[in-house]
């Protein structure tokens, strides 16, 4: 019964500085005096599309709910502050399946010290859905946006691509903390998040940023997981193609000035591995250059809703 979880929340949830009222009202009151520039960011995800709730611990499912929203945060180089989530349930055990993906939200919720100030929820005789809204707080640079990138802009990336699709998606760690550290100390004319391909998020940036873009390959960092795939499938697909095209590695793509990137290089502020795998150009469109120093058209791949 909703009644049932509502009470839980109240129990579970922990108290917050910013949250004046929290579940069991008709909404939420925040504290929010010191935002300037608030960032609101929203994902639905959903089973047999996102996830398999059949095949999974639903903690791990709750889990990537909210770190994929953190994500997108970090993307923005912002501070979380507060979220809302909103449930579809299945009918049947839809009590113990939404405690479930609470429990695994609440840690990562505290990690980022994150106010989970309360949502909706409704059941119904479809599959899971999990809406999960954040707000967070740009920083004094404001929010790093997708238009920003320049010719001569280094391409820089956290962290590996690949393979995700082997359990990386569910447990993977938002890079909050290394975009905040990042902006605070370099700079950053644009970014992303790598939710639906490396090749494809990248295409996004420079389409915003009216520019273009050549991708060095043999600098993409390429992760085990993305080997082990290609080895699985055997269908002659390459460990790169799974970095450029599987998504939801949940990386940073990062346009930084070219001497920042230098000394970013230099100071390795991070203990996520950093990597510049390319340069932001003049002409509209995106390249790749391979290790013989062929350069090519790369159409991207990668993950995209349809719908008529």
């Amino acid at each position: 019964m909703e009644s049932e979880l509502i009470a839980y929340l109240r129990r579970r949830l922990p108290s917050h500085p910013l949250l004046r009222l929290g579940p069991g009202d008709d909404a939420a009151v925040l504290r929010l005096d010191d935002v300037d520039d608030g960032v609101v960011t929203v994902d639905m995800l959903t089973d047999h599309v996102d996830f398999e709730l059949a095949e999974v611990d639903p903690r791990r499912v709750g889990r990537k709910c909210l770190a994929a929203n953190l994500s997108d945060l970090a993307a923005m180089a912002a501070e979380p502050l507060a979220g809302v989530v909103a449930l579809a349930l299945p009918r049947h055990g839809g009590m113990e399946l939404a405690v479930a993906l609470y429990e695994g939200m609440l840690p990562l919720a505290e990690k980022y010290n994150l106010a989970i100030a309360g949502g909706d929820t409704n059941s119904w005789d479809g599959p899971l859905a999990v809406s999960v809204t954040l707000i967070g707080k740009a920083t004094e640079r404001g929010p790093l946006r997708r238009d920003g990138a320049r010719p001569g802009d280094r391409i820089v990336v956290t962290g590996s691509f690949g393979g995700s699709l082997l359990g990386r998606q569910f447990d993977f760690e938002p890079r909050v903390h290394e975009a905040l550290l990042l902006a605070e100390r370099y700079e950053l004319h644009a970014g992303i998040d790598v939710s639906d391909g490396l090749s494809v998020d990248l295409a996004h940036l420079v389409e915003r940023s009216g520019c273009g873009a050549v991708l060095h390959t043999d600098a993409v960092p390429i992760h085990v997981d993305a080997q082990r795939l290609a080895e699985q499938r055997a269908d002659g697909s390459t460990p790169l193609d799974h970095a450029l095209d599987d998504g939801e590695d949940f990386e940073l793509i990062l346009a930084v000035a070219a001497d920042d990137a230098q000394r970013m290089f230099s100071e390795q502020p991070l203990e996520v591995p950093l990597a510049a795998i390319g340069e932001f150009v003049a002409q509209p469109g995106l390249w790749q250059l391979d290790r013989q120093g062929t350069r090519s058209k790369l159409i991207p791949q990668g993950w995209e809703h349809k719908f008529d």
